[in-house]
């Protein structure tokens, strides 16, 4: 995990229309940085959703959502279409930003070692600085955590 208190690390992406977003677009914001394994599975889909029924309260408080993994522009376009996802979606297919973000580690599913993106949100300042992150997160409590930290003004 980054450190809080640091200068949380900038980046381009494209979203899922194909529209490129950089981190530093959102300087003035709090950000809530999503990451997270895969599109249209179970875990992805509650927090995806989870975040997209609280997305109002989020912007209300200031905050934007920004979710990233490392399916396609095209996968996230699926996913966003399906569960009607009101934030954006970000496409890392070079894992590039998940790495910058130390989020890329190994993993074990039924004894099994993988390579594979740790569900961790961060939360970013309106200067770009990390204050809040956290990992190994629950996915359908994610989205609420998050609320909560903006609510009581963490």
């Amino acid at each position: 995990m980054l450190e809080v208190g640091t200068k949380a690390p900038d980046f381009t992406l494209p979203d899922q229309n194909g529209e490129m977003h950089s981190l530093s677009d959102y300087l003035g914001q709090k950000v809530i940085l999503y990451f997270y394994p895969k599109d249209m599975t179970a875990g992805c889909t509650k927090q995806a959703c989870a975040f997209g029924e609280l997305y109002p309260q989020f912007r209300e408080k200031g905050a934007v959502v920004l979710g990233v993994s490392k399916d396609s522009v095209k996968s996230h376009k699926r996913f966003e279409e399906k569960h009607g996802l009101p934030f954006t979606l970000l496409s890392d297919a070079e894992k590039e930003v998940i790495q910058a973000y130390d989020v890329w580690k190994e993993k074990k599913n039924y004894g099994k070692v993988t390579m594979g993106v740790l569900r961790t949100t961060y939360l970013i300042d309106e200067k770009g600085i990390i204050v809040r992150g956290f990992d190994k997160v629950k996915a359908a409590d994610n989205p609420a955590q998050m609320l909560g930290l903006l609510e009581t003004g963490q």
